[in-house]
């Protein structure tokens, strides 16, 4: 079997340390780049040798070949893994690779040309007669005139694009020009092309796709499909292995199609073929993906075959250690993507620091993720924290495994997706799988209704106690600048103030043995027993009822309860705290109708005006580029711009007044 010695992984986060177990499990020394603002990432501590590359900038650091280059070469490396994203399905960054000596651990640059631009995909998917939709490309003007022969809606997409960005669906001609100048913006900064294309939409659509794998020998296999149908922002936030929705006919023929795309363009390494399928299960091709895959997870956990490992071993010359016979699908697995994101505000990107973070863990769990504690999200990357993976004999199996993992996933001081996908999950439609690509559109005021209402199931006598014994138990939870904590003011005191939901709520309290307790809260009495207390968890029982909760505290002392799933926030109202507690604090203090802040720390990318200039309620004044995501800062009123403060380019912070209004 040949080996590589050493390989350089270009990329970041979880990818790159999923890259590192298959490269260790090898015997193969690895190398890791970072951003000055990811020094201490748990990527760099995992890799043999770890080099800064940059300071924040994409263009400087992961994006950046020549230093990337130079790294590899002094480092020794014979070998590159992009991982997905970034210089991924980049020819120049292989030519490099070439160029310097050094084995690119992913496909030739023909198949990624003509399968990783979009455009080229479409025409030699065409070729050889694999079904896709009606699409027109050109430039922004000739795409305006010849789309007159496409009904809308119609999908905008990158030429160059992946990930869910670089994409945009248009329900009328009225939007299309700017959704056509937006997307071929968003396209160049984070693909380097602004290249783009128009085709129909596909109404109710299913997204699946089939993991092919490809040789230098000729050989061409698939591992079957994935489910991806559940997204937002055109991006995929649950993944399934196999499909609910193929039937043995159709899966296989998906297959076969796949393969057969892969053979005509004598692929050589893992890549994905994604296909739209309608209602009456007729599929379309969509583009290929030359690359590893997000969700490559569910796959590996339904074959039992290392993607990545195949990947390193078909780069260094060996022929594929499986053939088709040999693959085989087995039970049911589920992903979900972890984001710091609001799901009750359109899914909008949520950065900012931890105060808590555990995974779970068991049988049949498995967890890809670039951090290992409470950390802080920045907003200059993709706001997945991690994927949660689980695998169960059927999907029903697999879906109860993965919603009892999720209530088991605890991340407190930033906002998640997580009791969205709690909630997803018991929905109906999923359960039945009623679903397609535009289930959060659809459902979205329902999901928040369901979410709210899940909340107020849950006795709010568990987390409003369990907030209580660990303020008045766990001593580390009080801080030095307390005054009371040195003399035990709470002690003495029978009664305590809390604000809990925004709500002020009195307490009284007798404390009967070293773990037990009694409660009286609004003239109903709790006996409490704390079985355990650990690192901010608590088991306890209330009248007798078992409860687990998770607890955590910010620096202004506000206490984020976990309670079957759902976050409540409390905090004590009885104890005096000094100011310097406060200190360092920021925010939009003050901000108004005539003040407009950036939604969160990013790039000025468009200004639309400019001092002295008329706008109107909800016009675009400006575009903020943070977490892979363009921002638009709309106007809340009528007014005139009296002063714009940023200028394009500038790197702002959520409290950096961007324009002011008069």
């Amino acid at each position: 079997m040949k080996l590589f010695n050493k390989i350089l992984i270009a990329n970041r986060g979880e990818i790159a340390i999923r890259i590192i177990k298959s490269a260790r499990a090898l015997g193969i020394k690895t190398v890791t780049i970072y951003s000055e603002v990811e020094a201490n990432a748990l990527h760099v501590k995992c890799g043999d040798e770890s080099y800064c590359i940059g300071k924040v900038e994409l263009s400087d650091t992961y994006l950046n070949i020549d230093k990337i280059i130079d790294v590899a070469v002094k480092a020794k490396c014979d070998a590159i893994h992009p991982g997905y994203g970034f210089l991924a399905e980049n020819p120049l960054f292989v030519d490099a690779c070439t160029k310097a000596g050094i084995t690119f651990i992913g496909p030739t640059t023909h198949a990624m040309k003509v399968m990783g631009n979009k455009i080229e995909a479409r025409t030699f998917a065409k070729n050889i007669n694999v079904p896709m939709t009606e699409g027109v490309t050109g430039d922004v003007e000739t795409m305006l005139k010849a789309v007159k022969s496409i009904k809308f809606p119609v999908l905008i997409k990158a030429a160059a694009g992946g990930g869910g960005k670089g994409m945009r669906i248009v329900h009328n001609e009225n939007d299309l020009k700017e959704a056509l100048e937006s997307t071929s913006r968003e396209a160049k900064n984070y693909f380097g092309d602004g290249t783009i294309y128009i085709e129909k939409f596909v109404e109710d659509p299913r997204h699946i796709e089939v993991q092919i794998i490809g040789d230098n020998h000729g050989n061409v296999v698939h591992l079957y499909e994935r489910e991806c149908s559940i997204q937002r922002r055109y991006q995929k936030i649950i993944e399934e292995s196999p499909s609910p929705t193929l039937t043995d006919e159709v899966r296989n023929k998906m297959g076969k199609t796949a393969v057969k795309i892969g053979k005509a363009i004598n692929y050589n390494n893992a890549g994905t073929i994604e296909f739209l399928v309608d209602k009456d299960m007729n599929y379309y091709f969509l583009e290929m993906n030359t690359r590893v895959q997000v969700e490559h997870p569910v796959t590996e956990m339904v074959t039992g075959i290392d993607i990545v490992k195949e990947q390193i071993l078909i780069a260094a010359g060996n022929p594929l250690s499986f053939t088709q016979e040999d693959v085989k699908q087995n039970g049911h697995a589920i992903e979900c993507r972890i984001y710091a994101e609001d799901p009750d505000n359109n899914f909008m990107p949520s950065p900012g620091t931890m105060t808590y973070y555990k995974e779970p863990s068991g049988e049949g769990i498995r967890i890809d993720t670039g951090i290992e504690k409470a950390t802080t999200i920045e907003s200059f990357y993709d706001p997945m924290i991690s994927k949660l993976i689980v695998w169960g004999a059927d999907r029903e199996n697999a879906r109860i495994k993965i919603i009892e993992s999720l209530k088991e996933y605890i991340v407190h001081g930033i906002k998640t997706n997580v009791t969205y996908l709690i909630n997803l999950l018991q929905h109906d439609a999923f359960i039945n799988n009623n679903i397609t690509t535009k289930f959060c559109d659809e459902y979205k005021d329902e999901m928040i209704s369901m979410m709210n209402k899940g909340k107020e199931a849950v006795p709010f006598y568990a987390p409003f106690i369990s907030y209580l014994i660990y303020s008045l138990d766990i001593k580390d939870t009080i801080s030095h600048n307390n005054v009371w904590s040195t003399i035990g003011y709470w002690r003495d005191l029978m009664k305590i103030n809390v604000e809990f939901e925004a709500k002020d709520i009195l307490v009284f309290f007798n404390r009967k043995k070293d773990n037990d307790y009694e409660f009286e809260i609004n003239n109903t009495k709790y006996n409490v027993h704390v079985k355990d207390h650990n690192e901010g968890k608590l088991d306890i029982t209330i009248n007798d009822e078992p409860f687990t909760t998770y607890i955590s505290t910010d620096t202004r002392r506000n206490a984020f309860i976990s309670c079957n799933g759902y976050i409540f926030k409390a905090i004590r109202k009885d104890i005096l705290i000094t100011e310097d507690v406060f200190s360092g604090s920021g925010g939009n203090a003050g901000a108004d109708e005539n003040r407009l802040y950036s939604p969160m720390p990013g790039k000025v990318t468009k200004i639309n005006v400019k001092e002295g200039d008329t706008v109107k309620k909800g016009d675009n004044l400006i575009v903020v580029e943070a977490m892979k995501m363009e921002n638009h800062v709309l106007s809340a009123k009528d007014a005139t711009v009296v002063k714009v403060n940023v200028n394009i380019g500038e790197m702002v912070l959520s409290q950096n007044v961007l324009i002011e209004l008069e």
